[in-house]
């Protein structure tokens, strides 16, 4: 098998706003055909990114290449990408129809053509049909839909979606996860999609590219960046932080350093329980209960010093039952190979 091209090239990437650096030195190549999530927290520099490959923001330094060619000073009508935006930005007056085929009419393409493509474009993302209404007659997932057919008639080679999600309720938003993940399947075009939502990137992607202080932390399939956190940062920010250091690492693991071992790894166990020798335990108090309906969160303060979220399935278990264990003794066991160095140890420790 050949290896895919690659569809956008981010080299050196720094954009300065007055004295706010918003991003410091970015180096990313995304893949033909893939769907990488820029996942951060506000003001992490993950908007700016996408703004600057969409050509609406110049970097300050560094380069831009799409499919080899650099971009950098290219205006954003010059650039084989669209993009989508969390409002929508339809034209109320106009059918869904002409909504989605209003790109290709600036283009100057026929009427005869522009029209079959609009309506390639709405059978693409489910809405075949659904020409002749107006955006106000849709619902808003359908609106969102809309908003991607119009930006996938003109066929970009990179997609760049900036939150697209962010503005329907927990439920539709779920759904559109995965219609968005099969729609970008389908079509075959490189989806850079903008995110602070984790649950967002893990369900969608292929690779994440996690972002704080306008740097990359750490990029990876999901995976990788969910099982195999490569700082503190993105052992807190994608998932429940469980972070052992200090004291508490040396006492519980043997180890300097600070290490993740995720909430749903822990199992709960009775205090003198035995654990395996595969395994590593930690003793400690529960002190605080979160019954969150199919699992339930436990807070567990070790003997050791640090404080651990231990994840159940409530299999068998009610509110009444969980709620009982607040201001238990109990042992947290957990298996070792689940346990991810996310820092060394500083030179001052190791010589401790």
């Amino acid at each position: 098998m050949t290896s895919p091209g690659i569809a956008v090239s981010l080299r050196g990437l720094r954009k300065q706003f007055g004295d706010v650096v918003a991003v410091d030195g970015v180096d990313l190549d995304v893949y033909d055909g893939e769907f990488i999530t820029l996942l951060g927290p506000s003001g992490s520099g993950k908007t700016t990114v996408l703004r600057m490959i969409a050509g609406f923001e110049l970097p300050t330094a560094g380069t831009v290449e799409l499919a080899g060619v650099d971009v950098t000073n290219r205006a954003p009508f010059e650039r084989d990408v669209n993009t989508v935006f969390q409002d929508y930005a339809l034209f109320p007056h106009m059918t869904v129809l002409e909504n989605v085929a209003y790109g290709l009419r600036v283009k100057k393409v026929s009427k005869a053509e522009r029209l079959p493509r609009a309506e390639e474009a709405l059978a693409s993302v489910q809405l075949g049909g659904y020409g002749g209404r107006k955006p106000s007659q849709l619902s808003g997932g359908q609106r969102q839909r809309v908003a991607l057919a119009r930006a996938l008639v003109n066929r970009p080679k990179v997609l760049l979606l900036d939150e697209p999600l962010g503005a329907l309720d927990l439920k539709l938003r779920e759904q559109m996860q995965v219609e968005l993940k099969g729609i970008q399947r389908q079509v075959g075009i490189t989806f850079l999609f903008v995110t602070h939502d984790q649950e967002e990137a893990l369900t969608m992607s292929d690779r994440i590219a996690v972002f704080s202080a306008g740097r990359i932390e750490q990029v990876g399939s999901p995976a990788e960046v969910y099982e195999q956190p490569a700082t503190p940062f993105v052992a807190g920010f994608v998932g429940t932080s469980n972070l052992i250091r200090g004291d508490a690492a040396a006492e519980v693991l043997g180890r300097e350093g600070t290490w993740s071992v995720r909430p749903e790894k822990i199992r709960i166990e009775a205090v003198d329980a035995q654990p395996a020798a595969d395994e590593d335990a930690a003793a400690g108090t529960v002190s605080e209960v979160v019954y969150v309906g199919s699992a339930t969160r436990f807070l567990v303060d070790l003997d050791a010093g640090a404080t651990l979220v231990a994840l159940q399935q409530n299999l068998q278990t009610s509110s009444m039952d969980v709620q009982g264990m607040r201001g238990s003794r109990v042992l947290l066991v957990w298996k070792k190979q689940h346990e991810f160095q996310v820092q060394p140890a500083s030179p001052q420790l190791a010589h401790q």
